[in-house]
């Protein structure tokens, strides 16, 4: 196999998960078969001492003061993978399920975890051939780590539970031996390793933040063309303004709304002699909202790939002294931040994009026909659309509170303050579709109301988008099915087919 992503336990990119996220063949780097073999050879050390440890020769949570005898070691590793496989609802999506597994060898294998090196080859070698566990979505309060879930997927690796190989759902066992894979036999140490951490949070919230980066950028596009066909400004994107600021991501958002405009007939056409002094804010401070989302997603950004590269399991192995520490790198408190500010991004990008539709569709805010149709009265046009936008932009508001502000006890109160990472990534890629309708339905009101104003044309760019649009859905003369047309629409930008349509260089976070 040749893959695209070459693993480096701690040192993968952002570019390197949304791959693996969206198919990319990887391997492990061969580099990191050293540390593992040590991490093995203490926990084995700390075995033969018979010396407690938590989570080796000890009951878990609340039962960590219960002692296990050495003969029963084997048992208590698998009694915790199959007692806390207690997930319910839907099975995860499986491109998510697909990032958790790489998130969790990447952890696996920087050699503080105490697994076996068959451990972790089982694991390369399952995301390798395609056998992808079952993993209901509900049932991780972010802290100790993502228990039910990571435990469904340990489960699979020890023949018990459901797999898809290949995309066929079928028994664990039986996909592990389709693949020609062999189910594991749990050493000490490795069930607690396998099921505690925050990779299923970090998943969810990494395939969060690229969907939410694709529809910002399809954003920027559609907000342009909103921008074209209300004959607004550009004044509003001079760098002047923006740099007496100084906010980064407000510097690259109007920078990237100038250089779609740049050329556009339809913006000479009324530079001079325009009697309105000032856009709504909808179309003037797209910079000042967009920038903001973007700045803000980097911050997640930034965070979400420290905690990919990082070991969130407990106890944590340190072969120099031969110890292994209890702590609490399992609390998902810094994804379920990153998550709750992504919801707030997307919640922003929906709601502004939702405003310029409802400007481009009332004739007395944009100096077009009512609601975007030449017969309007005998047709409803765009009337409805808007309404559907409104709806979804709603949605999202009431999805965004802080999922991070929550709290409940667990496990006896022994694990008395947990994190609600689960519940904050889980809505962000929900949220994201909300927001690629949103973007979608004003894709199609912009580009409409561009062709009220032919022969003039917009930029050289803008003029790709429009062409990627038409090429699917044509000019509305009179009301037909609305439906495939958002669909189309839609597509464009939850694709990245818009962005790439314009051949710019737009504003993201994981190029």
């Amino acid at each position: 196999m040749n893959p695209s992503v070459l693993l480096r336990p701690g040192a993968v990119s952002l570019a390197q998960w949304r791959a693996i996220h969206r198919g990319a063949s990887l391997a492990l780097d061969p580099a990191s078969a050293d540390a593992v073999a040590r991490s093995a050879r203490t926990v084995d050390a700390i075995v033969a001492k018979g010396a407690p440890v938590y989570g080796i020769n000890t009951g878990f949570g609340k039962l960590a003061s219960v002692r296990i005898e050495r003969e029963d070691l084997a048992a208590l590793q698998r009694n915790i993978v199959l007692s806390h496989a207690a997930g319910v609802g839907e099975p995860m999506p499986l491109p998510v399920v697909r990032l958790m597994l790489a998130l969790k060898l990447a952890s696996l294998a920087q050699g503080a975890s105490g697994i076996q090196p068959a451990t972790l080859a089982l694991l390369e070698a399952m995301l390798q051939q395609d056998v992808l566990p079952v993993v209901p979505c509900q049932g991780s309060v972010g802290a100790s780590g993502d228990l039910a879930p990571l435990s469904h997927m340990a489960a699979a690796m020890i023949g018990t539970g459901e797999a898809f190989h290949r995309g066929t759902r079928m028994a664990a066992a039986d996909a592990l031996a389709q693949a020609g894979l062999q189910p594991l036999v749990l050493g000490a140490k490795e069930g607690l390793a396998l099921l505690n951490g925050t990779q299923y949070s970090t998943a969810y919230a990494l395939a969060g933040l690229f969907e939410i980066e694709t529809v910002f950028q399809a954003a920027l596009v559609a907000g342009a063309l909103s921008t074209e066909a209300a004959k607004g400004s550009d004044t509003p994107f001079d760098p002047r303004i923006h740099a007496l600021r100084g906010q980064p991501g407000q510097i690259e958002v109007a920078q990237a709304l100038r250089e779609l405009m740049d050329g556009s007939a339809i913006r000479e056409s009324h530079r001079e002699g325009d009697v309105r002094v000032q856009d709504p804010y909808c179309l003037r401070c797209q910079p000042q909202v967009m920038g903001a989302a973007l700045d803000v997603m980097r911050q997640a950004a930034r965070t979400l790939e420290i905690e990919a590269n990082g070991v969130s399991d407990n106890p944590l192995v340190f072969t120099d002294t031969g110890e292994a520490l209890s702590g609490g790198n399992f609390h998902a408190e810094p994804v379920a931040f990153a998550a709750d500010m992504l919801a707030l991004a997307v919640c922003e990008i929906g709601s502004i994009s939702e405003r310029r539709t409802a400007m481009l569709v009332d004739p007395a805010l944009s100096g077009l026909p009512a609601f975007l149709t030449p017969k309007p009265g005998l047709n409803s046009g765009f009337m409805i659309p808007q309404v559907t936008a409104a709806a979804l932009v709603s949605e999202n508001k009431q999805r965004a509170y802080p999922a991070s502000v929550d709290s409940i006890p667990t496990s006896a109160n022994q694990e008395d303050h947990v994190s609600m990472a689960a519940h904050g990534a889980r809505r962000l890629m929900a949220m994201a579709e909300n927001a690629a309708n949103v973007v979608g339905i004003e894709l199609l009101a912009a580009v409409q109301g561009c062709d009220f104003h032919a022969p003039l044309a917009s930029s050289q760019a803008l003029e790709a988008a429009r062409g990627a649009l038409r090429a699917q859905v044509p000019t509305l003369q009179d009301d037909r099915y609305f439906h495939p047309d958002m669909l189309a629409a839609t597509a464009l930008v939850r694709e990245g087919l818009l962005a790439e349509a314009v051949a710019l260089r737009l504003p993201g976070v994981s190029a």
